[in-house]
């Protein structure tokens, strides 16, 4: 059986590998196995191609079915521990030539197995045969039975694809890629589900030194079921768009029925023109690593530390790079063999690159103490995928961190360890600031400074002063102002510096603001605010005076619509007292003394008349002079 090894591997960050699959044989198919569940990547990718004189003709494979379902037609169906028997059981009916002892043999057609029950010994059991030449029956002990020649066709086919299919596991399947015949040279690539490769380096900093050796391994798993000899083996940092869509299970979409429908005759048809007008219709994280502690005294049995000259002279770091627009390759440029069931580790990166020091502090990924950092730029040539980074500095463990992926030319932070010896504490709050007020449009218009601020308090308890870098989100609506500036800044942040003084408390705070407007009416305002608005200097003298005399006429406004509720309730009392008054002359009558007391409500009566009449005159007057100040108010708006 052919036969093709994987020569070449790639994997990817995202749950994937590309394979590829190659060698020379002659032969007129290769036949190769995957689980069930790559069956759909399988399909969506394989690609066979044919290097020599040879052609591909297609690729089959076994319909989605189980075991028991694809063997459900098949007349011929053997157990695991009566293969013989079940074999007879299943040829009845059929043509035959049963092997006997003693050189002989019956041909016909097989009647059946007749087996006794589980009282009587299987030596009992009977093969019966309708013979060809006699048309009689024969019947034979099984154990004469030596063996079986099926003459029918169809039943040897069974007997082939129930064996074909016994081959299969349930959790696997075939696929067969057929050639034309004679000699090949060929090569069968595809994807499928693979785990992703990750990498972990090592930073080894010298204490008095400039550079740093950074170490990458990419780490990656033999999953297959088998062996990988020396395979041509790719990494790939990046994450390009995949999916699994489901080419492997049949699927059968309903249709609509339409019935047959009845016709007539058509008869002429004609179409009118059409008109000439128509138309148609989206920090890296910082880990929390351990506090660095003070590096022991060497013991006598560990006289060697790790060191960034022997590191970097004893790792043979053999792998390329090779930039694909937006995915970065590292190319193992020597063989990899791994096992089955093994991973390994292979080294991908090994740079010395310059670096600075700095205590790093942003209370949002740390609260209370800055971090001790490495940065440095991406002077590998490589783009570095992301991965945890174990620093070495002086031959000693000093802490951990994540590098973040990062491209070529690019500045990367390595937070590798807490600094307890500074402590600081930030507080933030806010406040409005009156920056203008003019009038604009009958409006007042209010300029306001949005002010936000943050305080710092560092606390070093060194004996020696030192440097923090404070890092703050920045906020691009918001500008800084009364701040000293920046040591560097980023997309998000603003990074200042303050030298913590030695055993003490440094004070430092920011100041960042936005002007924000909005419109008040005038008539809102009152000459308190009015008055100290001009003492700050915010409106001069002229726009003061204008304001109070628009005041002034509000005011007026104000004052006659008083007077006008007034007369309104003053009308309302006479209204109730003429009613009264009514009340009291329906029981009176017209002589006597009651028309002398009705005279006298008629005479009240009389005099609220004229009350009311005097009211009227007023408030008409009073709307009057409403208008007239209103015209007088709309004119000094400049309406």
């Amino acid at each position: 059986m052919t036969t093709l090894p994987i020569t070449r591997m790639t994997l990817y960050k995202h749950g994937v590998g590309f394979f590829e699959r190659r060698a020379e044989f002659t032969g007129d198919e290769v036949t190769l196995s995957f689980r069930v569940e790559e069956m759909n990547d399988i399909l969506k990718s394989l690609t066979a191609i044919d290097w020599g004189d040879g052609k591909v003709l297609g690729v089959d494979y076994a319909t989605p079915q189980s075991q028991e379902e694809r063997l459900a037609g098949c007349s011929i169906r053997l157990g695991d521990t009566r293969s013989l028997r079940d074999l007879l059981r299943g040829l009845r009916g059929r043509r035959v030539t049963l092997l006997l002892d003693g050189d002989e043999t019956a041909v016909g057609k097989l009647l059946g197995l007749d087996e006794p029950d589980k009282t009587l010994p299987i030596a009992k059991a009977l093969v019966s045969i309708l013979l060809d030449e006699t048309a009689q029956v024969q019947t034979v002990p099984l154990k004469r039975v030596l063996g079986a020649e099926i003459l029918d066709e169809r039943g040897a086919d069974d007997l082939r694809f129930f064996l074909q299919t016994s081959l299969s596991q349930e959790n696997y399947r075939q696929v067969t890629v057929r050639l034309t015949p004679g000699e090949h040279e060929l090569s069968v690539s595809y994807i499928a589900p693979a785990p992703t490769w990750r990498v972990s380096y090592r930073l080894v900093a010298d204490s008095d030194g400039e550079k740093a050796l950074l170490l990458g391994w990419g780490i990656f798993d033999n999953r297959l079921e088998e062996e990988l000899k020396d395979i041509s083996l790719s990494l790939v940092a990046g994450m390009p768009i995949s999916f699994i869509y489901d080419l492997y299970t049949p699927f059968t979409p309903e249709r609509p029925e339409i019935k047959e429908e009845s016709r007539v005759a058509a008869g002429p048809v004609g179409f009118g023109a059409a008109m000439k007008e128509a138309a148609f219709a989206d920090a890296e994280p910082m880990m929390r690593s351990m506090a660095m502690a003070a590096p022991a005294a060497p013991s006598p049995q560990r006289s060697r530390r790790i060191d960034k000259k022997s590191l970097e002279e004893t790792t043979a770091v053999a792998a390329s790079g090779e930039s694909m627009g937006e995915l970065f390759q590292y190319n193992i440029t020597t063989p990899v063999s791994v096992g089955r069931g093994q991973s390994a580790m292979v080294p991908i990166v090994s740079t010395n690159l310059g670096y600075r020091k700095d205590l790093l502090y942003n209370g949002r990924k740390l609260p209370n103490h800055p971090v001790a950092s490495l940065r440095l730029e991406n002077k590998t040539g490589l783009t570095l995928e992301r991965g945890p980074v174990t620093v070495i500095e002086s031959g000693e463990y000093v802490g951990e961190a994540i590098l973040p992926f990062t491209v070529e030319e690019a500045e990367f932070i390595i937070p590798y360890a807490v600094e307890l010896g500074v402590k600081i504490s930030e507080r933030s709050h806010s406040q409005r600031e009156t920056h203008s007020i003019s009038l604009k449009d009958g409006y007042l218009l209010v300029e306001e400074w949005d002010v936000q601020l943050v305080d710092y308090q560092l606390n070093n308890s060194t004996n020696k002063p030192i440097m923090v870098l404070i890092e703050q989100a920045r906020n691009k609506l918001y500008d800084l102002f009364e701040t000293a500036e920046p040591e560097e800044m980023t997309d998000e942040h603003y990074r200042f510096q303050i030298e913590a003084k030695a055993k003490g408390e440094t004070q430092f705070k920011t100041k960042t603001r936005r002007l924000f407007s909005r419109r008040q009416e005038i008539k809102d305002q009152n000459f308190v605010g009015l008055q100290r608005y001009l003492n700050r200097g915010l409106i001069d003298r002229v726009t003061h005076d204008r304001i109070a005399e628009l005041l002034n006429l509000w005011q007026k406004v104000a004052d006659y619509e008083k007077r006008l509720a007034e007369i309104e309730k003053e009308r309302q009392q006479i209204y109730k007292a003429q009613q009264q008054i009514q009340g009291n002359m329906k029981s009176l009558s017209m002589s006597g003394k009651e028309g002398a007391l009705r005279s006298q409500y008629v005479d009240r009566l009389e005099a609220t008349e004229q009350s009311l009449e005097k009211l009227a005159q007023e408030e008409s007057q009073t709307k009057i002079k409403i208008q007239v100040v209103e015209k007088e108010i709309l004119a000094k708006l400049g309406k």
